[in-house]
Order: C-alpha cells, then structure tokens, then sequence
C-alpha cells in the first residue's frame, strides 16, 4: 500500500527561469537552424528577421542563465549541492540511476531515486547538468557574443583560430545543445505518469508515493 506525500521541489524564481530558459533555447534552436541553412529553412521570415531573432533569444538566454547562477550561488546558496555528485553519485549512483532509465523502467520498477528540497537530481542529472550548465552554455554565449562583435573584438576572432572555426565552433555546441534538449523532454516523462515530472515546474509541487513496507532495495 503507498501513502502520496507532496514535496515543494521548485520555488517560484526556479520556475520562471527555467520556463524563460527553455523558450529562449528553442527560439535559439529554430532561428538558428534557418540561418545555418537559409535554403531549406524559413520558418521565421527573412534571413534578417531570422539574425534579429537568435541575437535577441541570446541576449535573454545569457540574462536568464545570469539570474540562475546568482539565485543559487547567492540566494539559496545550495550550487555545490545540487549540481556536484558526491562519491556515492559517482561510484554507485551513475550505474544505479542508468540502470533504471534503460531498463528497471520498462518493467514497472520505481525511480532509485527519491527528489527533495536538499537533493532535486539523481546522479546522471548532476552530471548532465554540471557539464550543460557550466560548460555548453557558457560556451555557446560566450562564442556567440563574439560572432556578433566580430570587429571589435577581431584579435580575439584571430586568437582562438578565426572566424570559420568560432562560427564551426558555436554550430557544434548549439547542435549538442539541441541534443540535450530533447533528451530532458524524453526523461522528463519517465515518471509514474506523463506528466508527473513537469507538473512540478508549474506548481512547485511534485506527488511522491511512499510504501507503507518498503521492498528490498537494489543495490546497483
């Protein structure tokens, strides 16, 4: 028999970043990919409309990823927490977590892991997010805003290899970017139903079950 319990998992200013977030990254995708392939592609209008655009989604994408490192790292003061593995995420968690998604999954078993406040992502989530967070995006911003300050900063555009390789470079990063993305839709509904893992991003609330005689937990 389960007992349903409700954990407050995202505050309001979570929320709204990561819904603000995830436009700006889809804006980015979609006007990106018209300006990459302008022949194929013209979903937004003109090639200028399309320039316009993806400059624009860029500039909310850096302001909004500003917002998320300030409110962790200085109002809720939990970065390491969230975003680091421990030990335990790195020698048992990664396997145990990977696991489940490629196959316990599939045959009804529960998530090994259990979100709170204190401890929101399972082991593959830190380490995704460590490596989206704090290296793609910054990559892809900084790069980006370098490819749109081409004549200032035209020493930097020759240091780093000229402007083939920044623009090769932004491209690549924006591709892997795009990749992530539809992999959080994916595992995003691999909850006990569809939606149960993205409710919580506009309520703030997110149901977990609890057995009342909890069963012999795996120990990979």
């Amino acid at each position: 028999m389960r007992d349903k319990k409700w954990v407050y998992l995202q505050p309001t200013p979570v929320r709204i970043w990561h819904w603000l977030n995830a436009l700006g990254i889809v804006t980015l995708c979609v006007s990106g990919a018209q300006i990459r392939f302008p022949a194929y592609i013209h979903v937004l209008g003109s090639y200028k409309s399309a320039i316009l655009l993806h400059n624009t989604a860029g500039l909310v994408v850096a302001v909004s990823f500003s917002f998320w490192f300030f409110y962790y790292t200085c109002v809720a003061r939990t970065m390491g927490k969230l975003y680091l593995p421990n030990r335990d995420d790195l020698q048992f968690g990664l396997l145990r977590q990977a696991k489940f998604y490629f196959l316990t999954y599939f045959l009804g078993w529960d998530n090994p892991h259990h979100p709170s406040p204190e401890n929101k992502f399972n082991p593959m989530q830190k380490s995704a997010y460590l490596a989206i967070m704090f290296v793609l995006v910054p990559l892809v911003s900084l790069t980006g805003i370098v490819l749109t300050n081409v004549a200032p900063l035209r020493e930097l555009v020759l240091m780093v290899g000229g402007l083939k390789f920044l623009v090769a470079m932004h491209f690549l990063l924006a591709c892997a970017l795009s990749a992530f993305l539809f992999t959080h839709v994916y595992l995003a509904t691999l909850g006990r139903t569809t939606f149960a893992y993205i409710k919580p991003m506009w309520t703030g609330w997110e149901e977990e079950e609890e057995e009342e005689e909890h069963e012999v937990q795996d120990n990979l």
